[in-house]
This record gives C-alpha cells, sequence and structure tokens, in this order.
C-alpha cells in the first residue's frame, strides 16, 4: 500500500504507530498491539492503523483481536484496497471471496512494480514465463502466431520468452506501473489497462479497434492466483480466442483441495480437477498439464500446474 495510506494525519498518533512498529520489528507483536490500540483511540477512522493492528495481533497469536480489528478496516475501506476482507477468510472468520477487491490488486502491483522483477527472478527462483512458453512452442501447430494476447502481462517477463512466436503481440495488466515497466522492453505492439474479473463489456480487452475473436493465443502466466473462481476469465479468453486458437496459463496448486482456496500468501490456489473441469464446461481442449515448482517463497517450493488448452472449433449444423 502506498506509503501516504499510514499516515493518520496526526503527527502524536503517527509517532505512537511508529514507535508500536518498531516494538513489532523487534519481536514484540503483543506490546505493539497495546500501542496501536492508544494510537486508534485518538484516531478512530484511520482504515491503515486498524489494518496494522490486525496484523500486530496476529503475530501475537491473538485471532479474536485480528478479526475485530480486520472487521473495522472493511467498515472504513469501501475501495477494498486493504483487502481485509482477505484476512478474514484465511481466519476462518468470512467466506473466502470469489476474488479479490479489484483496487487491492491494482494498489499492490502498483507498488511492486519498481522490484518486481528482482524480487521473482533473483530472489524467488520465478521460473512461470520460460516454462510456460517451452509448452506452448511444444504444442503449438504453428511456427508463428498472428495475435498473441498476454492477459496479466506484468512488466512483461512472459512477453520476452513469447515475443519471437508472434507477429503481433498485446499485453494488459491492472497495474499502470506494471505496464510503464512493460513498455520499457519494447517488445509489446499494444499496451492496455484491464481487468480480468469484469465481463468482456467491462474489461477494457475489447474495442473497435480490439475486437472479439482475434488472438490465436491467449496466456496468462502467474495471472490467476489473484482470482479465485476463474469462470469470468476462461469466457474472456474464449472471447479473445478464434477458432482453434490456445490458452496457456498456469495456477498454484491446491492439491487435494476441492475447487479453489485462499492460502496465507493471499493468493489463490486451484486444484487440477476444477481447472480441467471448467475448461471442457468452457469450450477448451486440454492439450498438456504439468506439475512444477514456479516459486520459492520463505525457502520453501510453490507448487503450480501449467495448462495449454485449445478452443473447440464449434460446427454449425444444418436440418
Amino acid at each position: 500500500m502506498a506509503s501516504n495510506q499510514f499516515s493518520s494525519g496526526d503527527v502524536i498518533v503517527d509517532r505512537r504507530a511508529d514507535y508500536a512498529r518498531m516494538l513489532a520489528e523487534s519481536g514484540d507483536p503483543a506490546a505493539a498491539s497495546e500501542l496501536m490500540v492508544q494510537a486508534l483511540d485518538l484516531a478512530p477512522s484511520w482504515t491503515a492503523g486498524w489494518f496494522r493492528l490486525g496484523e500486530y495481533h496476529e503475530k501475537a497469536g491473538d485471532k479474536e483481536g485480528a478479526v475485530s480489528a480486520y472487521q473495522q478496516v472493511v467498515t472504513l475501506d469501501f475501495e477494498g484496497i486493504f483487502a481485509a476482507s482477505l484476512k478474514l477468510a484465511v481466519l476462518g472468520a468470512l467466506e473466502t471471496p470469489d476474488q479479490p477487491p479489484s483496487r487491492y490488486v491494482e494498489e499492490l502491483f502498483d507498488e511492486y512494480a519498481v522490484r518486481f522483477e528482482t524480487a521473482l527472478v533473483e530472489k524467488l527462483d520465478y521460473s512461470v514465463p520460460a516454462e510456460l512458453a517451452a509448452l506452448i512452442e511444444k504444442n503449438a501447430t504453428c511456427s508463428i502466431f498472428r495475435d498473441a494476447v498476454d492477459i496479466g502481462c506484468g512488466t512483461g517477463l512472459f512477453g520476452v520468452e513469447i515475443r519471437h512466436m508472434a507477429e503481433k503481440l498485446e499485453g494488459f495488466d491492472i497495474s499502470s506501473n506494471m505496464l510503464c515497466k512493460a513498455d520499457e522492453k519494447g517488445i509489446y505492439d499494444y499496451l492496455g489497462q484491464a481487468d480480468l474479473a469484469f465481463a468482456a463489456e467491462e474489461s477494457a480487452l475489447f474495442s473497435d479497434m480490439l475486437p472479439r475473436n482475434r488472438a490465436d493465443l491467449v496466456a496468462a502466466a502467474d495471472v490467476l492466483i489473484y482470482l479465485g473462481r476463474l469462470e469470468t476469465v476462461f469466457d474472456l479468453a474464449a472471447t479473445l480466442l478464434t477458432r482453434e486458437g490456445m490458452f496457456a496459463f498456469s495456477v498454484e496448486d491446491a492439491g487435494n483441495e476441492v475447487g479453489f482456496v485462499l492460502r496465507p500468501s493471499l493468493r489463490y490456489a486451484h486444484s487440477f480437477d476444477y481447472v480441467a473441469e471448467l475448461l471442457k464446461e468452457k469450450g477448451f481442449n486440454l492439450l498438456e498439464s504439468t506439475r512444477t515448482t514456479i516459486r520459492m517463497e520463505a525457502g520453501k517450493p510453490i507448487s503450480g500446474i501449467l495448462f495449454v488448452a485449445r478452443k473447440v472449433a464449434r460446427t454449425t449444423s444444418f436440418a
């Protein structure tokens, strides 16, 4: 979240919050919680302060206190920038949302854009772009795609891997800062801001200059982890694709869980069965899938699944 959101606007309150932060960083979240409560007594409408209090309660093992603080955030944060509903779901105090608030995802990646590649590639051994591109190349029936659409393109890590396979390459992302970073690479023929949580008419993937059924490849590399229910994004892919176009994407592996689950990381994981059944329902044939380690996190491997599917060419029957 932007740093200015973590100021209450009151110097005394901010000073107490800073002391609370130092206590938390020194390993005493319970004391940090007590000091943060004092700060919030003076600034009861400070949304970021309530969110920080929730985090301190969590670290101190006070689930009840964390739930109470996050519930207060929900009442104050109309746009969902802090995604307190996700925190509540992880704590078991709320049903898992079908998707996170769009403003949360946008703010998250606007803030993350500058250090995104360093964090993922150099520190977390991020491998999805190269592995997904190799899977696409293996299953492609053409030497070059006429129009490839990279949805959730981020800074362009996947675009670099796919550029040589595409005559035209489009990139879309919810974060304008991520798009600026992607533009610096000079590999995209078109870049635009879009929200994959919305249906076609509201997604900003389509316009008079961006018609439906224009792409022969749609790819979503490490994107669906920020969506729970995937019906809408699969519909978007089908609407983007030509007949027999290819859809390639990755998910975090939910293992034996049913459907999709929200992890403590606030990312979603999806089961193989859920994805495979949904592909079939939405008119795709699954060509290949493979399980892999998609990144490291806190020194542990995060398992994922890569999918490549083809849109079914529907034939018209005549009586």
